[in-house]
């Protein structure tokens, strides 16, 4: 390969944490979907009707933060109502789990958690709404 190649990467670095905030955002956003589409699903997830409002605010959390995520447009807020909803699935769905559990386990719970607390501390980066906000009112 190239050395060029590389180089624009290198030069483009600042990309790369947007495209993280990018992605993340767009996992959550199918996840509220996937919590969305089957309310059956969503009852037995929750273990009764009692509890079917919580994952419907689950669901909620992760539709509209994650399309916040996405834009980069409130990012810190997004970030901020889904950091619970996350500790609620590290220490009490998966951690009883363990780690190298068949569907979604403990260990990237953690890592969105850990990309969670990054874009509440740091904010959105580049290709955002945020960004474009900032630029223009300086």
């Amino acid at each position: 390969m190239s050395i060029k190649f590389f180089n624009w990467f290198e030069q483009n670095q600042r990309y790369a944490y947007a495209y993280m905030r990018i992605f993340v955002g767009g996992a959550l956003f199918i996840r509220g979907l996937l919590f969305i589409s089957d309310p059956h699903k969503l009852t037995l997830l929750a273990g009764s009707e009692q509890y079917f409002w919580m994952y419907s605010y689950i669901a909620i959390v992760h539709l509209v933060g994650g399309v916040l995520l996405i834009l980069g447009w409130f990012t810190r807020l997004a970030a901020l109502i889904q950091i619970p909803v996350l500790l609620g699935a590290v220490f009490f769905v998966h951690l009883s789990q363990g780690f190298i559990a068949s569907g979604q386990s403990l260990e990237l719970s953690v890592m969105v958690l850990f990309l969670l607390i990054i874009f509440f501390l740091f904010g959105s980066g580049e290709l955002s709404f945020d960004m474009k906000k900032n630029k223009n009112n300086s």
